[in-house]
C-alpha cells in the first residue's frame, strides 16, 4: 500500500477535481495550489507508483505523450476527444456501432480507440 504525501494527496485531488483526463503539466498546475513546492519530477514518480498501483490508467494520444485518468475511468470502454486550441483531453461515453463492419473480409478485430479532434465547448465558443 502507498504512503499517502501531502504530494500524491494533491494530485489524487487534482484528477478528482478535473473529471477528465490529465496531463503531468496539468496535474502539477492543479496539484500546486495544494502543494505549491510541488516539481514535475515529483509528478512523475508518482504517477509512475499510481499506475502501478492501479489507481490511475494512461490513456493513449496517436503523437502525444500520455495523459492519465482514475482507474475508475478506465474500467468501461470509451474513447476521448482532444481540443485542439487548449490541448484538454476529455471522456467520451458511448462506442461506435458497426466498426466491424468496416474490416476487410477474414480479418478479426480485437479492439480499438479513438480520438476525435476539435474544439471544446468553452475554445469552440472563443472561434
Amino acid at each position: 500500500m502507498q504512503r499517502q504525501t501531502p504530494q500524491r494527496v494533491a494530485i489524487e485531488s487534482a484528477f478528482a477535481s478535473a473529471g477528465r483526463p490529465l496531463g503531468p503539466q496539468e496535474i502539477l498546475d492543479a496539484a500546486r495550489e495544494h502543494v505549491p513546492s510541488l516539481n514535475l519530477a515529483t509528478v512523475y514518480r508518482t504517477l509512475k507508483r499510481m499506475v502501478e498501483d492501479h489507481a490511475i490508467h494512461p490513456v493513449a494520444l496517436p503523437g502525444e505523450p500520455a495523459r492519465y485518468e482514475l482507474q475508475s475511468a478506465a474500467e468501461h470502454h470509451h474513447h476521448h476527444f482532444r481540443c485542439r486550441r487548449c490541448d484538454a483531453v476529455f471522456d467520451l461515453e458511448g462506442c461506435v456501432e458497426g466498426l466491424k463492419k468496416l474490416l476487410p473480409r477474414g480479418f478479426r478485430m480485437t479492439g480499438h480507440d479513438i480520438v476525435l479532434f476539435g474544439f471544446c465547448d468553452t475554445c469552440g465558443a472563443q472561434a
